[in-house]
Protein backbone atom coordinates (compact mmCIF):
# COMPACT_ATOMS: atom_id res chain seq x y z
CA UNK A 1 0.00 0.00 0.00
CA UNK A 2 0.79 3.47 -1.05
CA UNK A 3 1.70 5.47 1.66
CA UNK A 4 3.95 8.62 2.98
CA UNK A 5 5.49 10.34 5.88
CA UNK A 6 3.58 13.91 6.22
CA UNK A 7 5.35 16.45 8.51
CA UNK A 8 3.13 18.82 9.69
CA UNK A 9 5.18 21.56 10.79
CA UNK A 10 3.95 24.06 13.45
CA UNK A 11 3.63 27.58 11.57
CA UNK A 12 5.67 29.78 14.36
CA UNK A 13 3.18 32.25 15.60
CA UNK A 14 3.62 36.04 15.82
CA UNK A 15 4.02 36.43 19.70
CA UNK A 16 7.31 34.15 19.78
CA UNK A 17 9.13 35.36 23.09
CA UNK A 18 11.87 34.05 25.76
CA UNK A 19 10.09 33.60 28.81
CA UNK A 20 11.25 30.73 30.39
CA UNK A 21 8.62 28.97 31.13
CA UNK A 22 9.75 25.21 30.23
CA UNK A 23 11.09 23.71 33.22
CA UNK A 24 13.65 21.25 32.74
CA UNK A 25 14.71 22.34 29.42
CA UNK A 26 17.59 23.90 29.24
CA UNK A 27 17.65 26.22 26.41
CA UNK A 28 14.12 27.63 27.34
CA UNK A 29 15.89 28.40 31.29
CA UNK A 30 19.05 29.55 29.74
CA UNK A 31 17.45 32.50 27.06
CA UNK A 32 14.90 33.60 29.83
CA UNK A 33 14.36 36.91 29.25
CA UNK A 34 16.38 37.74 26.20
CA UNK A 35 15.21 39.19 22.96
CA UNK A 36 13.31 37.04 20.27
CA UNK A 37 12.49 37.68 16.69
CA UNK A 38 9.65 36.25 15.84
CA UNK A 39 9.70 37.58 12.08
CA UNK A 40 13.10 35.52 11.69
CA UNK A 41 11.73 32.54 13.71
CA UNK A 42 8.83 31.91 11.22
CA UNK A 43 10.79 32.43 8.36
CA UNK A 44 13.12 29.79 9.52
CA UNK A 45 10.51 27.33 10.24
CA UNK A 46 9.10 28.24 6.60
CA UNK A 47 12.33 27.70 5.17
CA UNK A 48 13.24 24.17 6.86
CA UNK A 49 9.55 23.18 5.24
CA UNK A 50 10.27 24.93 1.99
CA UNK A 51 13.26 22.79 1.64
CA UNK A 52 12.17 19.56 2.63
CA UNK A 53 9.67 19.96 0.17
CA UNK A 54 11.62 20.69 -2.52
CA UNK A 55 13.78 17.16 -1.44
CA UNK A 56 10.52 15.74 -2.41
CA UNK A 57 9.32 14.59 1.52
CA UNK A 58 5.25 15.00 2.23
CA UNK A 59 4.77 18.59 4.36
CA UNK A 60 2.10 19.99 5.71
CA UNK A 61 1.44 22.82 8.34
CA UNK A 62 -0.02 24.08 11.44
CA UNK A 63 -1.39 27.38 12.44
CA UNK A 64 -0.38 29.32 15.63
CA UNK A 65 -2.86 29.62 18.25
CA UNK A 66 -4.77 32.33 19.21
CA UNK A 67 -2.68 34.52 21.87
CA UNK A 68 -2.94 35.98 24.31
CA UNK A 69 -5.27 33.33 25.51
CA UNK A 70 -7.79 35.87 27.35
CA UNK A 71 -10.33 33.17 28.44
CA UNK A 72 -7.18 31.88 30.48
CA UNK A 73 -6.65 35.41 31.91
CA UNK A 74 -10.40 35.66 33.00
CA UNK A 75 -10.74 32.69 34.17
CA UNK A 76 -7.53 33.53 37.19
CA UNK A 77 -9.34 37.04 37.98
CA UNK A 78 -8.43 39.43 35.67
CA UNK A 79 -11.75 41.31 33.86
CA UNK A 80 -12.42 44.29 32.17
CA UNK A 81 -12.10 45.18 28.54
CA UNK A 82 -9.39 43.18 26.92
CA UNK A 83 -6.81 46.21 27.41
CA UNK A 84 -7.83 46.46 31.01
CA UNK A 85 -7.08 42.59 31.33
CA UNK A 86 -3.48 43.53 29.90
CA UNK A 87 -3.00 46.12 31.70
CA UNK A 88 -3.83 44.05 34.87
CA UNK A 89 -2.22 40.94 33.82
CA UNK A 90 1.31 43.05 33.29
CA UNK A 91 2.04 43.54 37.04
CA UNK A 92 2.50 39.42 36.68
CA UNK A 93 4.71 39.22 34.11
CA UNK A 94 4.83 35.31 34.36
CA UNK A 95 1.66 35.10 34.31
CA UNK A 96 1.10 37.20 31.25
CA UNK A 97 3.77 35.43 29.24
CA UNK A 98 1.92 32.22 29.52
CA UNK A 99 -1.17 33.77 28.09
CA UNK A 100 1.15 34.69 25.09
CA UNK A 101 3.49 31.68 24.63
CA UNK A 102 3.76 30.73 21.14
CA UNK A 103 5.06 27.34 22.07
CA UNK A 104 2.18 25.46 19.97
CA UNK A 105 4.85 26.00 17.20
CA UNK A 106 6.30 23.00 18.32
CA UNK A 107 3.78 20.16 16.93
CA UNK A 108 5.49 17.11 18.11
CA UNK A 109 3.68 17.73 21.10
CA UNK A 110 0.38 18.19 19.38
CA UNK A 111 -0.93 15.15 19.40
CA UNK A 112 -0.10 11.48 19.52
CA UNK A 113 -1.26 9.79 16.51
CA UNK A 114 -1.73 6.08 15.22
CA UNK A 115 -1.11 5.46 11.42
CA UNK A 116 -4.96 3.02 9.78
CA UNK A 117 -1.72 0.13 9.30
CA UNK A 118 -1.50 -0.18 12.89
CA UNK A 119 -5.09 0.19 14.06
CA UNK A 120 -7.26 -2.43 14.46
CA UNK A 121 -10.27 -0.40 12.97
CA UNK A 122 -8.16 0.77 10.13
CA UNK A 123 -8.66 4.53 10.50
CA UNK A 124 -5.60 7.06 11.89
CA UNK A 125 -6.11 8.33 15.36
CA UNK A 126 -5.37 11.47 16.92
CA UNK A 127 -5.43 12.26 20.67
CA UNK A 128 -4.68 15.86 21.20
CA UNK A 129 -1.98 15.71 24.30
CA UNK A 130 -3.16 17.24 27.40
CA UNK A 131 0.32 19.12 28.24
CA UNK A 132 -0.55 18.94 32.16
CA UNK A 133 2.80 19.62 33.40
CA UNK A 134 3.57 23.16 31.96
CA UNK A 135 0.73 25.75 32.38
CA UNK A 136 1.88 27.39 28.98
CA UNK A 137 1.15 24.06 27.09
CA UNK A 138 -1.99 23.14 29.08
CA UNK A 139 -3.71 26.55 27.20
CA UNK A 140 -3.35 24.24 23.67
CA UNK A 141 -5.14 21.11 23.98
CA UNK A 142 -8.33 22.31 22.53
CA UNK A 143 -7.42 24.90 20.29
CA UNK A 144 -5.52 21.68 18.93
CA UNK A 145 -8.06 19.68 18.89
CA UNK A 146 -10.15 21.76 17.18
CA UNK A 147 -7.85 22.63 14.11
CA UNK A 148 -7.21 18.69 13.69
CA UNK A 149 -10.40 18.13 13.36
CA UNK A 150 -10.38 20.21 10.80
CA UNK A 151 -7.77 19.35 9.02
CA UNK A 152 -8.64 15.69 9.06
CA UNK A 153 -12.55 15.99 9.24
CA UNK A 154 -13.18 12.53 7.28
CA UNK A 155 -14.76 10.08 9.81
CA UNK A 156 -14.25 7.15 7.40
CA UNK A 157 -10.52 7.54 7.76
CA UNK A 158 -9.64 9.71 10.74
CA UNK A 159 -10.86 9.35 14.24
CA UNK A 160 -10.23 12.48 16.69
CA UNK A 161 -10.17 11.38 20.48
CA UNK A 162 -10.72 13.91 23.42
CA UNK A 163 -7.38 14.98 25.14
CA UNK A 164 -6.97 12.80 28.28
CA UNK A 165 -7.79 13.83 31.52
CA UNK A 166 -5.15 17.02 32.96
CA UNK A 167 -4.44 15.53 35.57
CA UNK A 168 -1.22 14.29 37.13
CA UNK A 169 -1.75 11.02 36.54
CA UNK A 170 -2.07 10.89 32.80
CA UNK A 171 0.23 13.57 32.16
CA UNK A 172 0.95 13.37 28.30
CA UNK A 173 3.03 15.36 26.30
CA UNK A 174 2.16 13.77 22.61
CA UNK A 175 4.65 12.47 19.67
CA UNK A 176 7.64 13.47 21.41
CA UNK A 177 7.53 10.30 23.21
CA UNK A 178 5.95 8.28 20.81
CA UNK A 179 8.38 6.08 18.38
CA UNK A 180 7.32 4.06 15.23
CA UNK A 181 9.07 1.48 14.07
CA UNK A 182 7.93 -0.11 10.36
CA UNK A 183 9.71 -1.79 6.96
CA UNK A 184 7.74 0.81 5.29
CA UNK A 185 5.45 3.25 6.21
CA UNK A 186 2.24 1.81 4.61
CA UNK A 187 2.91 -1.60 6.62
CA UNK A 188 1.72 -2.38 9.75
CA UNK A 189 4.47 -1.53 12.79
CA UNK A 190 5.18 -1.75 16.09
CA UNK A 191 4.55 1.54 18.32
CA UNK A 192 7.20 2.66 20.86
CA UNK A 193 5.92 4.84 23.80
CA UNK A 194 8.19 6.40 26.21
CA UNK A 195 6.99 7.62 29.60
CA UNK A 196 8.88 8.67 32.57
CA UNK A 197 7.11 7.94 35.27
CA UNK A 198 4.43 5.31 36.47
CA UNK A 199 1.78 5.70 39.55
CA UNK A 200 3.78 2.96 40.85
CA UNK A 201 7.17 2.74 42.82
CA UNK A 202 9.64 3.41 40.11
CA UNK A 203 12.87 5.23 39.26
CA UNK A 204 12.08 8.70 38.78
CA UNK A 205 14.76 11.82 38.01
CA UNK A 206 15.83 14.39 41.24
CA UNK A 207 15.95 17.28 39.93
CA UNK A 208 13.41 17.77 36.98
CA UNK A 209 10.05 16.71 36.47
CA UNK A 210 9.25 13.72 34.42
CA UNK A 211 6.74 14.63 31.98
CA UNK A 212 4.76 11.85 30.11
CA UNK A 213 3.04 9.55 32.47
CA UNK A 214 3.31 5.26 31.93
CA UNK A 215 -0.68 5.03 32.11
CA UNK A 216 -1.02 8.30 29.85
CA UNK A 217 0.70 5.71 27.14
CA UNK A 218 -1.36 2.47 28.20
CA UNK A 219 -4.68 4.90 27.70
CA UNK A 220 -3.92 5.78 24.51
CA UNK A 221 -3.26 2.54 23.22
CA UNK A 222 -6.17 1.60 24.35
CA UNK A 223 -7.81 4.12 22.34
CA UNK A 224 -6.27 3.84 19.37
CA UNK A 225 -7.30 -0.03 19.13
CA UNK A 226 -3.54 -1.32 18.82
CA UNK A 227 -2.93 -4.81 19.29
CA UNK A 228 -0.90 -5.07 22.62
CA UNK A 229 1.80 -7.69 21.47
CA UNK A 230 2.78 -4.71 18.59
CA UNK A 231 2.98 -1.98 21.50
CA UNK A 232 6.55 -1.55 23.30
CA UNK A 233 5.90 0.73 26.74
CA UNK A 234 9.69 2.05 27.72
CA UNK A 235 11.07 4.42 30.44
CA UNK A 236 13.24 6.88 30.32
CA UNK A 237 16.35 6.85 32.02
CA UNK A 238 15.88 9.45 34.95
CA UNK A 239 18.87 10.23 35.08
CA UNK A 240 19.32 12.26 31.08
CA UNK A 241 16.06 14.02 32.39
CA UNK A 242 17.77 15.49 34.89
CA UNK A 243 20.27 16.29 32.42
CA UNK A 244 17.75 18.49 30.38
CA UNK A 245 16.26 15.37 28.39
CA UNK A 246 12.74 16.51 28.82
CA UNK A 247 11.19 14.14 26.16
CA UNK A 248 12.15 11.39 24.44
CA UNK A 249 12.72 12.81 21.23
CA UNK A 250 16.07 15.19 22.81
CA UNK A 251 17.72 11.29 23.12
CA UNK A 252 16.36 9.07 20.21
CA UNK A 253 14.84 8.97 16.69
CA UNK A 254 14.10 6.54 14.61
CA UNK A 255 12.13 6.03 11.01
CA UNK A 256 11.15 2.86 9.35
CA UNK A 257 13.51 0.52 11.24
CA UNK A 258 16.34 2.93 11.51
CA UNK A 259 16.97 3.36 15.23
CA UNK A 260 19.75 6.88 16.18
CA UNK A 261 19.52 6.63 19.75
CA UNK A 262 22.20 7.38 22.51
CA UNK A 263 23.25 4.56 24.69
CA UNK A 264 21.74 5.93 28.04
CA UNK A 265 18.52 6.90 26.49
CA UNK A 266 16.62 4.02 28.39
CA UNK A 267 16.11 2.43 31.70
CA UNK A 268 17.96 -1.11 30.76
CA UNK A 269 18.66 -0.04 26.81
CA UNK A 270 20.06 -2.96 25.68
CA UNK A 271 17.02 -4.83 27.16
CA UNK A 272 14.97 -2.56 24.65
CA UNK A 273 16.96 -2.82 21.98
CA UNK A 274 16.97 -6.90 22.34
CA UNK A 275 12.73 -6.80 22.60
CA UNK A 276 12.28 -4.23 19.88
CA UNK A 277 14.37 -6.45 17.54
CA UNK A 278 12.24 -9.62 18.48
CA UNK A 279 9.39 -7.91 17.89
CA UNK A 280 9.89 -6.48 14.55
CA UNK A 281 11.13 -9.91 13.59
CA UNK A 282 13.97 -8.61 11.87
CA UNK A 283 17.10 -6.72 12.73
CA UNK A 284 17.12 -3.14 13.82
CA UNK A 285 19.20 -0.65 11.86
CA UNK A 286 20.90 0.40 14.96
CA UNK A 287 22.93 3.95 15.46
CA UNK A 288 23.65 3.65 19.06
CA UNK A 289 25.32 6.84 20.16
CA UNK A 290 28.12 5.69 22.85
CA UNK A 291 28.66 8.26 25.67
CA UNK A 292 32.45 8.26 24.72
CA UNK A 293 31.19 9.56 21.14
CA UNK A 294 28.70 11.93 22.65
CA UNK A 295 27.71 12.87 25.70
CA UNK A 296 24.16 13.11 27.00
CA UNK A 297 25.39 17.20 27.85
CA UNK A 298 26.38 17.16 24.07
CA UNK A 299 23.39 15.95 22.38
CA UNK A 300 21.09 18.32 24.74
CA UNK A 301 23.19 20.97 23.56
CA UNK A 302 23.15 20.35 19.69
CA UNK A 303 20.24 18.80 19.90
CA UNK A 304 21.82 15.49 17.57
CA UNK A 305 18.54 13.59 18.51
CA UNK A 306 15.84 16.07 17.92
CA UNK A 307 16.88 16.05 14.27
CA UNK A 308 14.11 14.58 11.84
CA UNK A 309 15.01 11.42 9.64
CA UNK A 310 13.12 10.98 7.32
CA UNK A 311 12.94 8.72 4.50
CA UNK A 312 13.59 10.04 0.63
CA UNK A 313 12.13 9.71 -2.52
CA UNK A 314 14.89 8.61 -4.54
CA UNK A 315 15.49 6.02 -1.65
CA UNK A 316 18.02 6.52 1.40
CA UNK A 317 17.21 8.57 4.40
CA UNK A 318 18.40 11.94 5.31
CA UNK A 319 18.83 13.59 8.38
CA UNK A 320 17.40 17.03 9.17
CA UNK A 321 19.92 18.64 11.96
CA UNK A 322 20.14 21.37 13.53
CA UNK A 323 23.17 23.87 12.76
CA UNK A 324 24.62 24.00 16.30
CA UNK A 325 25.26 20.09 15.54
CA UNK A 326 27.48 20.95 12.96
CA UNK A 327 29.04 23.57 15.43
CA UNK A 328 29.45 20.58 17.89
CA UNK A 329 33.22 19.33 17.10
CA UNK A 330 31.63 15.74 18.73
CA UNK A 331 28.78 15.51 17.44
CA UNK A 332 29.96 16.51 13.93
CA UNK A 333 32.32 13.69 14.07
CA UNK A 334 30.06 11.53 15.01
CA UNK A 335 27.63 12.47 11.96
CA UNK A 336 30.49 12.25 9.72
CA UNK A 337 31.17 8.40 10.92
CA UNK A 338 28.08 7.90 9.88
CA UNK A 339 27.68 9.14 6.79
CA UNK A 340 31.22 6.49 6.10
CA UNK A 341 29.71 3.41 7.87
CA UNK A 342 29.00 0.46 5.76
CA UNK A 343 25.75 -0.20 7.33
CA UNK A 344 24.53 3.14 7.71
CA UNK A 345 20.93 3.92 6.51
CA UNK A 346 21.98 7.69 6.49
CA UNK A 347 23.03 8.53 3.48
CA UNK A 348 22.65 12.77 3.74
CA UNK A 349 22.78 14.84 6.47
CA UNK A 350 21.33 18.24 6.24
CA UNK A 351 22.19 21.34 8.28
CA UNK A 352 19.37 23.85 9.14
CA UNK A 353 19.27 27.25 10.62
CA UNK A 354 15.92 27.31 13.26
CA UNK A 355 18.30 29.06 15.68
CA UNK A 356 15.35 31.72 17.12
CA UNK A 357 13.26 27.83 18.09
CA UNK A 358 16.01 26.53 19.40
CA UNK A 359 16.80 29.16 21.45
CA UNK A 360 13.61 28.57 22.96
CA UNK A 361 13.96 24.99 23.39
CA UNK A 362 13.03 23.14 20.17
CA UNK A 363 14.97 21.96 17.19
CA UNK A 364 13.77 20.65 13.86
CA UNK A 365 12.09 17.64 15.45
CA UNK A 366 10.28 19.61 17.97
CA UNK A 367 8.25 21.93 14.86
CA UNK A 368 6.78 18.79 12.95
CA UNK A 369 3.91 16.41 13.60
CA UNK A 370 4.35 13.31 12.03
CA UNK A 371 1.37 11.93 10.22
CA UNK A 372 1.55 8.66 8.10
CA UNK A 373 -1.36 8.65 5.46
CA UNK A 374 -2.21 6.65 2.36
CA UNK A 375 -2.78 8.05 -0.82
CA UNK A 376 -6.43 7.91 0.00
CA UNK A 377 -5.76 9.45 3.48
CA UNK A 378 -3.86 12.35 1.52
CA UNK A 379 -6.79 13.16 -0.82
CA UNK A 380 -9.04 13.51 2.20
CA UNK A 381 -6.51 16.07 3.95
CA UNK A 382 -7.58 19.38 4.05
CA UNK A 383 -5.95 20.65 0.74
CA UNK A 384 -5.28 24.28 2.17
CA UNK A 385 -2.35 23.10 4.94
CA UNK A 386 -0.50 21.09 2.10
CA UNK A 387 2.99 22.72 1.12
CA UNK A 388 3.74 23.70 -2.02
CA UNK A 389 5.34 26.75 -4.08
CA UNK A 390 2.39 29.36 -4.08
CA UNK A 391 1.37 28.45 -0.22
CA UNK A 392 5.05 29.32 0.66
CA UNK A 393 4.92 32.58 -1.44
CA UNK A 394 1.82 33.21 0.26
CA UNK A 395 3.46 32.39 4.02
CA UNK A 396 5.86 34.57 3.44
CA UNK A 397 4.28 37.44 2.43
CA UNK A 398 2.58 37.08 5.20
CA UNK A 399 5.05 36.89 7.62
CA UNK A 400 6.11 39.88 6.26
CA UNK A 401 3.11 41.50 6.73
CA UNK A 402 2.49 40.74 10.09
CA UNK A 403 5.56 39.86 12.21
CA UNK A 404 7.85 42.16 14.50
CA UNK A 405 11.38 41.87 13.60
CA UNK A 406 11.91 42.06 17.81
CA UNK A 407 10.07 40.87 20.98
CA UNK A 408 11.33 41.64 24.15
CA UNK A 409 9.54 40.48 27.65
CA UNK A 410 8.54 44.37 28.13
CA UNK A 411 6.31 44.26 24.98
CA UNK A 412 3.97 41.63 26.49
CA UNK A 413 2.10 44.40 27.69
CA UNK A 414 1.71 46.37 24.94
CA UNK A 415 -1.97 45.83 24.25
CA UNK A 416 -1.05 46.78 20.43
CA UNK A 417 0.46 42.85 20.60
CA UNK A 418 -2.19 41.65 20.73
CA UNK A 419 -4.10 43.47 18.21
CA UNK A 420 -1.46 42.54 15.97
CA UNK A 421 -2.01 39.17 16.64
CA UNK A 422 -5.47 38.74 15.97
CA UNK A 423 -5.10 40.48 12.76
CA UNK A 424 -2.47 38.23 11.72
CA UNK A 425 -4.74 35.27 12.33
CA UNK A 426 -7.44 36.41 10.59
CA UNK A 427 -5.26 36.96 7.63
CA UNK A 428 -4.27 33.66 8.19
CA UNK A 429 -7.45 32.06 8.43
CA UNK A 430 -7.99 33.18 4.69
CA UNK A 431 -4.67 31.49 3.53
CA UNK A 432 -5.07 28.27 5.28
CA UNK A 433 -8.99 28.32 5.06
CA UNK A 434 -9.52 27.24 9.00
CA UNK A 435 -11.99 28.73 11.29
CA UNK A 436 -9.01 29.56 14.40
CA UNK A 437 -10.95 29.01 17.64
CA UNK A 438 -10.89 32.10 20.22
CA UNK A 439 -9.24 34.42 18.06
CA UNK A 440 -8.68 37.51 20.01
CA UNK A 441 -10.96 40.56 19.53
CA UNK A 442 -9.46 43.75 21.29
CA UNK A 443 -12.26 46.00 21.59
Amino acid sequence: MNAYEVNFDGIIGPTHNYAGLSFGNLASEKNRGSVSSPKAAALQGLAKMHRLHAMGVKQGVLPPQPRPDFSFLRQIGFDGSEEQIIDQAAAHPQLLANAYSASAMWAANAATVTPSADSQDGRVHFTPANLATTLHRSLEPAGTAQVLRQIFANPRRFVHHRPLPRQALFADEGAANHVRFAPGHGEAGVEMLVYGRTAQDGRLPARYPARQTKEACEATCRRHRLAPEKVLLVQQNPAVIDQGVFHNDVISVANETAFLYHEDAFVDTPAVIARLERMLGRNLQRMCVKRTQVSVAQAVESYLFNAQLVTLPAGGMALIAPLECRRNAAVKAYLDSLLTADDAPVTAVHYFDVRESMQNGGGPACLRLRVVLTTEELAAVHPHVLFDEQLHAALVAWVHAHYRETLSPADLADPALAHESRTALKALEEILQLHLQGRCTLS
